[in-house]
């Protein structure tokens, strides 16, 4: 079940990213009635995609959807139930019941920075099973809305790939910062300064998202040196979960990689401790973003 699958040149150019993804539209032929649903990630761009929505087909025919990990941030929750209160739409929460965590040792397999199971079970696999009973039990074909801009095109083309060949039959999905809004919009700022609603403090930190209270397998070396600077704590709970998966299992495994081989938290933090943390804030490497992160 992997989203990550297609790969195609980046570009920032809208015009590209639109001509992909329409020669890839589907044109619903289905006698269900249509739900639009707004896949909320809890970001700033999927609730002002919410937001859009509503206005134009009515909250009546709307579905603000949630696939919860249990390892969310506390403030995600603030922010997610505020835009639902301001475009009057209750979100729909859907949970596996399992951490991140639980999952790794459930399929043997650690999440790191090229491959999460976590997301395919506890995002995706919810999201399949919902969306077929929308289907199944209540005759509506959903039409999924992503809050992903042109910047991050390879995501959409992905996304698109993936629900025309996994459900049972193919799903229409909808980027509406890509194929609608002829600008890039602030969408920080409109729900900052305009539904004065606070943004969730994982972006006034300096995260790029909030997946998983910055404990996500795939940020990368700069994402867990920023953690290990803002949240120790959250950062030594991920080395200690990474100890026990290897001790448990007994693999050389870790959640980062260097130079293509496993690269434990324990020796970043003991690198950062020697070097200190602000050299490595801008560590790259060649990670992917999650599927989880739709914004």
């Amino acid at each position: 079940m992997n989203v990550n699958k297609a790969k195609i040149k980046k570009t920032n150019e809208r015009s590209s990213a639109l001509s992909i993804l329409n020669a890839g539209n589907l044109d619903s032929v289905s006698e269900r009635k249509p739900v639009h649903v707004a896949m909320f990630s809890g970001g700033a761009a999927s609730a002002y995609v919410a937001y859009y929505i509503v206005q134009k087909y009515g909250k009546e025919n709307c579905v603000l959807f949630f696939t919860d990990t249990l390892w969310e941030d506390i403030d995600n929750y603030r922010f997610m139930e505020e835009v639902a209160e301001y475009i009057g739409l209750d979100i729909t929460y859907r949970t596996d019941g399992r951490t991140p965590e639980e999952v790794f040792y459930d399929v043997r397999f650690l999440g790191n920075s090229r491959m999460a199971k976590c997301s395919e079970e506890l995002k995706v696999r919810q999201t399949l099973i919902y969306l077929e009973e929308l289907r199944d039990i209540h005759n509506l074909e959903p039409i999924l809305y992503f809050g992903i801009g042109p910047h991050e095109q390879h995501r959409a083309v992905n996304l698109q790939n993936f629900y025309e060949h996994n459900p049972i039959e193919p799903i229409a999905t909808r980027f509406p910062m890509i194929e609608t809004f002829k600008e890039d919009l602030d969408t920080k700022k409109i729900i900052r300064d305009e539904w004065k609603i606070a943004l969730p403090r994982m972006y006034g930190l300096g995260f790029s998202h909030a997946n998983c209270a910055g404990r996500c397998v795939r940020g990368g070396l700069g994402h867990y040196a920023l953690l290990y600077k803002v949240w120790p704590d959250q950062y030594l709970e991920q080395e200690a979960m990474e100890e026990r998966f290897r001790e448990k299992f007994n693999k050389d495994v870790s959640i980062l990689k260097r130079n293509s081989k496993a690269f434990t938290l324990r020796e970043y933090r003991e690198l950062m401790d020697l070097h200190g943390i602000e050299k490595y804030l801008s560590e790259k490497d060649d990670s992917i973003p999650c599927i989880c992160s739709y914004s």
